[in-house]
């Protein structure tokens, strides 16, 4: 059997090839992670900003709210609760608060149907909670298990001795916001409720054909007691954790400055930096952590693995590759001149 020999000049343009093509691989590997990690947190969906405590990437923010947002088609942002999923109207981070808006509630915007939907409310375990600054707004309620009248004036003085009142002629039945009057052209009853806890809207619902929810924002330009303005939503306060490692990864005089987010397996704090790599405290240069392949969120988890294996099957490639076109002088290869 004939056996085609290779000259010292072919095989050593062979092995050149390889180790170019080798070299490009291994860069690859390296590259594809850190372009990727830094581009993992979303700052926001659609015109609502997402920052620290809430978090819309898995890693993302605070593990409190873990879950809690989603970003539907990439614009709109969403609130999870055990009622349903309600779009995010707007989110302010110095008075750490969302505004969330309910379909099924009756709003000026369109005309009055009876919607029988159960009402918003939130999980009591998590960070979120429903503001004191809402008010709700009951319509044609069966005044034989509710009694709609006029809230006595002992509660002006007294109102902790009234919050289960249902006040006919509150401030919001006479001035609902953008339409004044219209429950009195409608021949509609309302019933001002401000409850302590939410069963106490889901028992009202059952005896009122229809709601509303309307919070008191800030209007920053008058004085009290008109400083705040009636508007229609949902607001919910959430809490912002500070702490002192969130702090120093948001620091730019320790760095780049980081996002505060954590690892997803362990829930572990991860400051997770614009450059590709996470720490534990900060992006100052050199502060690195052992998170560089866990970087606490799976995308770039995946990217890493990817790019490894890429990089480790082209040097497995190579060496099989290689071995068996390696010259050898007496059939049998010796300590010298094999690889392991």
């Amino acid at each position: 059997m004939l056996h085609h020999s290779t000259s010292p000049m072919e095989e050593t343009h062979r092995l050149r090839l390889r180790l170019h093509v080798l070299a490009i691989l291994l860069t690859v590997a390296m590259v594809i992670p850190s372009i990727s990690a830094g581009e993992l947190c979303r700052e926001s969906c659609g015109n609502i900003p997402v920052r620290y405590p809430l978090g819309i990437d898995d890693g993302c923010g605070s593990p409190y709210y873990r879950n809690m947002l989603i970003c539907a088609d990439n614009a709109t942002l969403r609130l999870r609760t055990p009622s349903g999923t309600y779009p995010v109207a707007g989110a302010d981070y110095s008075d750490p608060h969302l505004v969330v808006t309910d379909p099924s509630m009756w709003t000026c915007t369109r005309p009055f149907t009876a919607v029988h939907a159960a009402p918003f409310s939130l999980d009591t375990s998590t960070r979120f909670s429903l503001s004191p600054r809402n008010d709700y707004v009951f319509f044609d309620c069966d005044e034989a298990r509710v009694i709609v009248a006029p809230r006595p004036a002992s509660c002006e003085r007294y109102p902790d001795r009234c919050d289960s009142a249902c006040d006919s002629a509150g401030y919001l039945c006479r001035n609902l916001p953008g339409c004044r009057g219209a429950l009195e052209e409608g021949n509609m009853t309302c019933c001002a409720y401000r409850p302590r806890a939410a069963e106490s809207l889901r028992a009202m619902l059952q005896h009122c054909e229809a709601y509303t929810s309307v919070y008191w924002r800030a209007a920053g330009d008058k004085f009290p007691p008109y400083d705040q303005l009636p508007s229609y939503g949902v607001r919910v306060d959430f809490e912002i954790p500070v702490t002192t490692r969130c702090l120093q990864c948001q620091d730019k005089r320790r760095g780049d400055g980081g996002t505060c987010g954590f690892d997803p397996a362990t829930r572990d704090f991860l400051c997770i930096c614009d450059d590709g790599h996470n720490s534990t405290t900060d992006c100052a240069d050199g502060q690195a952590s052992g998170y560089h392949g866990s970087a606490g969120v799976i995308a770039a988890s995946v990217v890493v693995s990817i790019s490894a294996a890429i990089g480790i099957g082209g040097f497995v490639w190579y060496m099989r590759k290689i071995r068996p076109n390696k010259v050898v002088t007496c059939g049998v290869q010796s300590n010298e001149n094999r690889f392991f």
